[in-house]
Parts: C-alpha cells; structure tokens; sequence
C-alpha cells in the first residue's frame, strides 16, 4: 500500500528520468500484447470501423478547443 503519493511520484519520476528508453524492449511488450489479442479472440476487430464516430468527434472536439483566457505560458527563444 502507498502512503506517501507524493514520495511515490517523485520515485516513479526518477526512475523514468534514470532509465534509458529500450526500444527492443517496447517492441517485445508490443508483440507480446499482440499475441494476447489474438489469443483471446479480439484482434483483429471483426469491424474495423466500429467506434469510428466516437474517434471523429473526440477528434473535432480536440482540434476546435479554444485555450481560456488566463495567463498564457511565455514561448521560449
């Protein structure tokens, strides 16, 4: 059980900044979640376009959002 977040945050933190990125590493994890998938019986969708729509209006509503008023963060350079 956690009970300290914040020291776990800062720990989690760390550790990320610490540890090199490993691409091989990520690919096994991917292939790995692939076979899962298929193993389970749920890749490759039966329709790929299900839940197209849901992605084209989270998409709209992302790409029309208007930042609010307030103090803007200074570009760099």
């Amino acid at each position: 059980m956690i009970r300290d977040p914040r020291t776990w945050r800062a720990w989690e933190a760390r550790l990320q900044r610490n540890t090199p990125p490993d691409p091989e590493e990520n690919l096994r994890i991917f292939w790995t979640l692939l076979a899962m998938a298929r193993d389970a019986g749920v890749w490759p969708p039966e329709d790929p376009l299900e839940g197209l729509e849901v992605d084209l209006d989270l998409a709209r509503k992302v790409n029309t959002y208007v930042k609010p008023p307030g103090n803007p963060r200074p570009r760099p350079g």
